[in-house]
């Protein structure tokens, strides 16, 4: 591709009041109207000021169009963007609003977020409500800050300095994960902190966006405690976590005898960060188990304990003698469950729990690439915003295609939302005109009679 010579460009000049860089907001805010973001906002938020509904749909339109800090917010103020919406705010007074929060104003926005993904639901395919099993997944990352002048920063156990945001997001076979869930904490703090009633939390939220069946908790081994699986046998929702190798564990795993391994394949290689290596094969055993027998015995739970062992190839593990190898050496990898699906079912289950980690990449290349502020509570208000705006974008790739519904947030906006269009009207009616030929023309239609209805004919 080089610039066309026949036509060659000699000047530009920003001066159409008419065009916007991003017109599928125009569909996406719709859907945010229609789940009652505004008005959810209004009646839960009582931060000081007035106007809290507009403020923070103005936020997540930002955040929805690519805005990474209260700067990027000026995005919403250009061409004909007054055209098309009202209510828009400048980014000095939203960076007030944001710095006015306070710790029952976040748990405030996170009753919005919990209703507002509700909502969603109602109105798109989102969770796949249909489905016999749901998969609740908890993680945390650190976000790097620099600088000093961020509340509550500080070194974690990646050793980086920051801030500690822990999420839960609820996925299905059909559906991707979306967030029902979030907390800020400050950079120090344990993964566990918080995470029992974190997991409360998400399985209400889950439960109300139409989730009847099978719900099953997994996460790490930083969550492998008694107060996070107590919460979710609370709420009568199972358990997969990944065991820490204590004592208790290792007996349990030695206890297995060799008859009871059942090799498996997998459809795709694993790489095994442990190893180093990529790893096509390995076996898997059960044994019941009984955890946190330290505690006294109402508050121990008895499970059963799924073991994957893989060879390992680590020459400095292995001995041997002038034959080869003298006898093999396996590296264990324990779940702890209580899942009702059978044994090869719930281990692979299980592995599929790194679907968090996309979500985080997701917000970490959106609204998460920055933690905008030196208040902490404005930043945690801004985490529970980044979390409303990858669910309104979810939804958006829902409505569009069966690609859109599993693409990342990346691609929904390049595609979806940062559509150039120009803003006409006529007979007291706008119009929106999109370049021709734009490859996702169609998925974009979809998505805009979904969420506004059909177009008008002339």
């Amino acid at each position: 591709m080089q610039l066309s010579h026949a036509h060659p460009v000699r000047s530009a000049c920003f001066d159409d009041p008419s065009l916007v860089s991003a017109g599928g907001l125009v569909p996406a805010l719709a859907l945010a109207q229609r789940a009652g973001l505004i008005e959810l906002a209004g009646e839960h938020l009582t931060v000081a000021g007035c106007a809290a509904g507009a403020k923070v749909a103005a936020l997540v339109a930002g955040m929805v169009a690519g805005a990474g800090s209260i700067d990027d917010m000026d995005l919403l103020r250009h061409g004909g963007m007054d055209r098309l919406f009202v209510g828009v705010r400048a980014p000095s007074t939203l960076g007030t609003f944001l710095r006015a929060f306070q710790f029952g104003h976040v748990r405030q926005l996170d009753a919005v977020a919990a209703r507002f993904v509700a909502g969603l639901a109602r109105h798109a395919p989102l969770v796949g409500a249909g489905e016999p099993v749901a998969y609740l997944d908890v993680d945390d990352t650190l976000r790097a800050t620099y600088g000093y002048a961020k509340q509550g920063a500080g070194y974690g156990y990646t050793g980086v300095k920051g801030l500690n945001a822990l999420l839960a997001t609820v996925s299905t076979a059909s559906s991707a994960p979306v967030i029902v869930a979030t907390r800020l904490r400050k950079g120090s703090a344990n993964s566990a902190r918080g995470a029992a009633r974190l997991v409360a939390d998400a399985i209400k939220t889950s439960r109300a966006c139409g989730l009847r069946g099978l719900l099953v908790l997994r996460a790490d081994s930083a969550y492998y405690g008694h107060d996070v699986i107590a919460a979710a046998r609370r709420a009568d929702v199972h358990f997969s976590v990944t065991a820490r190798q204590d004592r208790a564990v290792t007996r349990a795993i030695a206890s297995i005898g060799e008859q009871a391994w059942t090799p498996i394949r997998y459809p795709r290689a694993v790489f095994d960060e442990q190893l180093q290596q990529w790893v096509s094969g390995a076996e898997v055993a059960e044994v019941p188990f009984t955890a946190f027998t330290s505690r006294p015995k109402r508050q121990q739970v008895s499970a059963r304990l799924i073991v994957r062992r893989v060879r390992d190839a680590n020459p400095d593990h292995v001995e041997v003698n002038a034959q080869g190898e003298l006898f093999p050496v396996w590296r264990h990898h324990a779940i702890f469950t209580d899942s009702p699906l059978p044994m090869l079912t719930a281990e692979a289950d299980h592995r599929r729990h790194a679907i968090v980690e996309q979500v985080i990449a997701d917000l970490k290349n959106g609204p998460l690439a920055h933690l905008p502020s030196g208040k902490f509570m404005a930043n945690s208000a801004w985490l529970v915003l980044a979390a409303i705006a990858f669910n309104l974008t979810r939804t958006a790739g829902a409505l569009a295609s069966t690609f859109h519904a599993r693409a990342t947030t990346a691609t929904i906006r390049a595609q979806l939302i940062n559509v150039p269009a120009r803003v006409t009207r006529s007979a007291r009616r706008s119009t929106l005109r999109l370049p021709e030929a734009w490859p996702w023309a169609a998925a974009w239609q979809r998505l805009f009679t979904a969420a506004i209805g059909p177009p008008a004919t002339a």
